[in-house]
C-alpha cells in the first residue's frame, strides 16, 4: 500500500548528480506563509536536514500570517543580498510574488515554489508539490461513492480557504467537483458552477473559527446540508464543531486535504470522513537537493513525467474505504502524518 504514498512519478526528477551532490559554503533560503502552521513546519524540518546533508547554511523566513506578501518580498530581497544559491517559496500572494522572483532569477538564484505554484507556474525555475487537484479528486470521488445513489440529491458545503484566485484552493476545490461528478464552469475559477448540489461556497482563512462561521453561513442557507469539503483539516475541524451545534455531527459526511497528524486522528474520531495527505517533508528535501546540484555546477530540475511541476505524491486516508477509491488506513495515515 505505501506504493501510493510517494508518487512514482519521483523517479523522473532527473538533475544530473541531484542526490550526491554537495555544496559546501552555499546557502539557500526556505520561505513559507508562516512559521506557525505544521505543514510548514515540517517543511523546515526537511529542509534543515537535507541542508546539513549538502553542507549548506539554511536561511528561514515566514510571513507574519497567512496573506502576508510583503515579508516575502523583503525576504526575497534578502537573500538575493546575501548571495544565496537558491529560493525554497510557498507564496502567499501566487501572481504580486512574480516581480521579485523575476529579480532573484536574474540575480543568478534558483526559485523552485513549494506546495503552491506560481502564477504563472514558469515564473519559478521548478515546482515541487502536491497534485492539488488530485488531492481534491479523491475525496470527491470516496465521497459520492460514500453515498452511492444518494450523491445524486446530495446538498453539497463548499468550504474554501479565500475569495477565488489562483492557487491550491481553487485545484483542491474543482478537483474536489470533478471527483465528485459535478460539471465544472471555468477551472480555474471558485464557485462559478451551476449544480443544484451546491448549497454554496464560503471562506474559511483556512482556520478553525473560520471553518465554524464558514459552516454556520452556509446551514443557514440549507439546514440538510450533508457533504462538507473543507480546504483543510482545521476548517474541517470548525466545521464539525458548528454540525455538533446543530445535532448535525452524525449524517453528514466531511471531508479534506493535508494529512497532519491532528487531521489523521479527527479520522480516527469520527470528525473527518476521509483526507488527502500530502508530504512537506518530501517537497522541502528534494527542493535542496536542486538547489545544492546547481550550487555545485549550475545544473538545474528536470523533469520527465510530462507535468509542469514535480509531484512528490498524495494518499487518501481513511478507514472507510470505498470501492474504486484507492486509499490507505488512518494506521498507516499515522506513520506518515506531520504536526
Amino acid at each position: 500500500m505505501k506504493k501510493l504514498l510517494i508518487s512514482t512519478a519521483l523517479a523522473a526528477i532527473t538533475t544530473a548528480g541531484m542526490a550526491s551532490a554537495e555544496a559546501h559554503g552555499a546557502s539557500a533560503c526556505l520561505i513559507t506563509k508562516t512559521d506557525t502552521n505544521p505543514f510548514f513546519v515540517k517543511m523546515r524540518e526537511g529542509a534543515e536536514a537535507a541542508a546539513a546533508e549538502a553542507g549548506m547554511t539554511l536561511r528561514s523566513y515566514a510571513g507574519k500570517v497567512d496573506g502576508d506578501h510583503e515579508t516575502q518580498v523583503a525576504a526575497i530581497e534578502t537573500c538575493i543580498a546575501d548571495g544565496a544559491s537558491g529560493i525554497l517559496l510557498t507564496a502567499s500572494d501566487t501572481s504580486s510574488i512574480v516581480g521579485a522572483v523575476t529579480q532573484a532569477r536574474e540575480a543568478g538564484l534558483l526559485v523552485i515554489a513549494l506546495d503552491t505554484p506560481l502564477s504563472p507556474i514558469d515564473a519559478a525555475d521548478a515546482t515541487f508539490a502536491t497534485d492539488n487537484f488530485l488531492a481534491g479528486e479523491l475525496i470527491g470521488k470516496w465521497a459520492a461513492a460514500k453515498l452511492g445513489d444518494g450523491a445524486a440529491d446530495a446538498k453539497i458545503a463548499m468550504l474554501d480557504l479565500a475569495v477565488s484566485q489562483p492557487s491550491v484552493d481553487v485545484l483542491r476545490d474543482q478537483g474536489f467537483l470533478q471527483g465528485f461528478g459535478i460539471e465544472l464552469g471555468d477551472p480555474n475559477v471558485i464557485g462559478d458552477e451551476d449544480d443544484a448540489r451546491i448549497v454554496g461556497n464560503d471562506i474559511t482563512a483556512g482556520n478553525e473559527e473560520g471553518g465554524r462561521k464558514a459552516m454556520e453561513n452556509l446551514l443557514a442557507v440549507d439546514p440538510m446540508i450533508n457533504v462538507v469539503y473543507t480546504i483543510n483539516e482545521p476548517a474541517a475541524a470548525g466545521a464539525y464543531e458548528a454540525l455538533k451545534s446543530f445535532g448535525r455531527e452524525n449524517d453528514v459526511l466531511i471531508v479534506s486535504v493535508d494529512g497532519g497528524c491532528p487531521g489523521v486522528q479527527n479520522i480516527a474520531d469520527g470528525v473527518i470522513g476521509a483526507t488527502a495527505q500530502q508530504y512537506p517533508l518530501l517537497m522541502a528535501s528534494k527542493g535542496i537537493e536542486a538547489i545544492a546540484a546547481f550550487a555545485a555546477d549550475g545544473t538545474k530540475p528536470q523533469n520527465t513525467e510530462g507535468k509542469d511541476f514535480f509531484d512528490t505524491g498524495v494518499a487518501l486516508v481513511t478507514d472507510e474505504p470505498a470501492d474504486g477509491v484507492d486509499s490507505i488506513s488512518v494506521a498507516e495515515g499515522t506513520d506518515l502524518c506531520w504536526g
